[in-house]
């Protein structure tokens, strides 16, 4: 009996330490703390120097949940990233991913070789565990509170944490097999011997996460499954290619990434459940996680390092992350109010602590020691630039003034096909669609629920406040809808971010208006009106929303008449949006 009480007590603080997670991520929000630290400091203060006094210690342990996290985190990531969105910011991403880290590693050695009086080899070591950026902080962080980035700083931050992983634990198991090599008097591998495995773990990860995100695609829209199943086929099958890839040597971490945005930019079936069902393992894996490094750590032991670990935290932000940014990504020409923000949000968080345990697994004499000073770095981090990421993208300009639609949208799978969903919401009071607000093209209603009445299209009548209305649309053009539904105040904000500020005649003729914006158009389009061009870009059928790109202008169709486009918005987009050719532009 006393072991199932024993059962039943583990269960019960399980449940209340998720519960207490939980918690803290509503006071998070309401104080504007970043959940990560929250999560970091309740582990702290319910480990064995705090008021929990719980006592854990169990490394191996926490080096498998750290690393199951961090997969279903980078799987979650390359879920969110849409290819025509980081095209672009994709080469110089993946050198900051790669140079970045490696400079960011030797600089930061260096510090710590002079603050912490570590030997050159150690002290690299060091330098390679807090070198990297964090996804679960960067994904996280940037998606918290509706703050939207430019295009090309958004998405270089995306990628490099998403890809810099492999390199920073591949160069950390390295040094760690090293150094415990030199210590052991056995014999070190060769540089040539470390260079190969990298370029194979490189390799095995491009190669298993593309063929593996083709496959989980494959089999979610092969086979129909039980209701509710398909995310979980698919968060399974992600974790199985993270094992798979590591037991041939690859980079499980780069493949489970890969394998996301091949899953993200191909149709597939219950996208909508299965991002649901990602958001709730994402955010369960970062509390988990997060608890457990706090756990791990003792406050005791942190005091006993404090300066020079805040010493290295200092170097890292202000020295060592910008060299390493500004070296490789001016060659790019990225603006330096971009490398200013980029290189303040080098977030770092449980990649580190996580990376500080593989010392501990393999008994180095000074392991204690790097998981402490990577804890307090991580602690730093969280609290200095995590806390200050909106204010950081605002001053130095790479912040897009746009507000999320305070909008609830309802889709669903539509049996037999891809292309199409089901989208629903509620009809709020003076939201544009009362207005005569346009439908986006292809966009075409099923149904309303009215006061318990179900009334197909056409029986409905003029939409009413509180009506819940269901369309067919496309996956694509789902978010579209927004706009239309937002609430109250919010409405015209998200009208604006739909269409823009300003409202031109389709018969404006296009030359005339990018000669007065300073607009970059193709020569054979200078006499023609944008009712014209849109024509022809969409085959002489365009439809509302449909848009074209003038290098940091957009121009949207707003409404149609019987001769075409009758009026088109104007918004100027983020840096990275620029039109190749005008045959380039696609109906979205």
């Amino acid at each position: 009996m006393e072991n199932l009480h024993a059962i039943d007590l583990t269960l019960l603080g399980g449940a209340l330490l998720i519960l207490l997670g939980i918690a803290s991520s509503l006071l998070a929000r309401r104080f504007g703390a970043p959940l990560l630290l929250v999560f970091l400091l309740l582990g702290l203060l319910l480990g064995e120097d705090g008021i929990g006094g719980i006592r854990y210690d169990d490394t191996r342990f926490t080096y498998l949940v750290g690393a199951l996290a961090l997969a279903v985190i980078l799987f979650d990531g390359g879920l969110r990233t849409r290819a025509a969105q980081v095209r672009g910011s994709v080469a110089p991403a993946l050198v900051l991913a790669s140079v970045g880290v490696v400079m960011t590693a030797a600089l930061a050695g260096l510090a710590a070789s002079k603050l912490l009086d570590l030997p050159p080899l150690e002290a690299l070591l060091l330098g390679t565990i807090v070198a990297s950026t964090d996804a679960a902080a960067v994904f996280f962080l940037l998606r918290a509170g509706g703050l939207h980035l430019q295009r090309r700083s958004g998405a270089t931050l995306e990628i490099e944490s998403g890809s810099n992983d492999p390199a920073a634990v591949f160069l950390t198991v390295a040094l760690t097999t090293w150094i415990s090599a030199r210590h052991a008097g056995l014999e070190t591998p060769g540089a040539l011997a470390v260079a190969l495995q990298l370029a194979w773990a490189v390799a095995a990860g491009l190669g298993l996460g593309y063929a593996g995100g083709r496959a989980i695609v494959h089999v979610l829209n092969r086979y129909s499954l039980p209701s509710g199943l398909h995310p979980w086929l698919a968060l399974a099958s992600a974790v199985s290619l993270f094992g798979l890839t590591n037991l041939v040597g690859g980079s499980g971490y780069l493949a489970v990434y890969l394998a996301g945005i091949v899953v993200a930019n191909r149709p597939v079936r219950a996208r909508a459940d299965l991002l649901s069902v990602q958001d709730a393992a994402t955010w369960f894996a970062q509390l988990v996680m997060f608890l457990l490094l706090g756990l791990l750590a003792s406050p005791r032991e942190l005091a006993k390092v404090l300066w020079p670990a805040l010493g290295v935290a200092a170097f890292l932000m202000f020295v060592a992350r910008p060299v390493a940014v500004f070296a490789c990504l001016l060659p790019f020409r990225y603006r330096w109010q971009e490398m200013g923000f980029i290189s303040w949000v080098g977030l770092r968080g449980a990649v580190g602590i996580f990376l500080a345990s593989i010392p501990l697994l393999a008994g180095l004499p000074h392991a204690r020691l790097y998981f402490n000073v990577a804890f307090l770095v991580v602690l730093v981090s969280l609290l200095v630039q995590g806390w200050t990421l909106a204010r950081a993208a605002h001053r130095f300009g790479v912040a897009v003034p746009r507000a999320d639609p305070n909008t609830r949208r309802i889709q669903l799978d539509l049996p037999g096909q891809l292309d199409y969903e089901m989208v629903g919401y509620r009809v709020a009071e003076n939201s544009a669609v009362l207005r005569g607000g346009a439908l986006p093209g292809r966009v075409r209603l099923a149904m309303v629920v009215r006061a318990g009445e179900v009334l197909l299209a056409g029986d409905h009548g003029a939409l009413r406040a509180n009506d819940y209305v269901y369309f067919v649309a496309p996956a694509e053009q789902a978010p579209r809808l927004d706009w239309l539904f937002a609430e109250g105040a919010e409405a015209r904000e998200a009208e604006q971010d739909a269409f823009g500020q300003f409202t031109l005649p389709g018969h404006v003729p296009l030359g005339e208006l990018a000669a007065f914006y300073g607009l970059p158009i193709p020569r054979r389009f200078a006499g023609s009106t944008t009712t014209q061009v849109f024509g022809e870009h969409f085959d002489g059928q365009p439809q509302v929303g449909d848009r074209v790109v003038l290098g940091p202008a957009v121009l949207v169709v707003r409404s149609l008449d019987d001769a075409g486009v009758a009026q088109v918005g104007l918004r100027f987009a983020g840096v990275g949006e620029r039109l190749i050719s005008g045959a380039n532009s696609a109906r979205r």
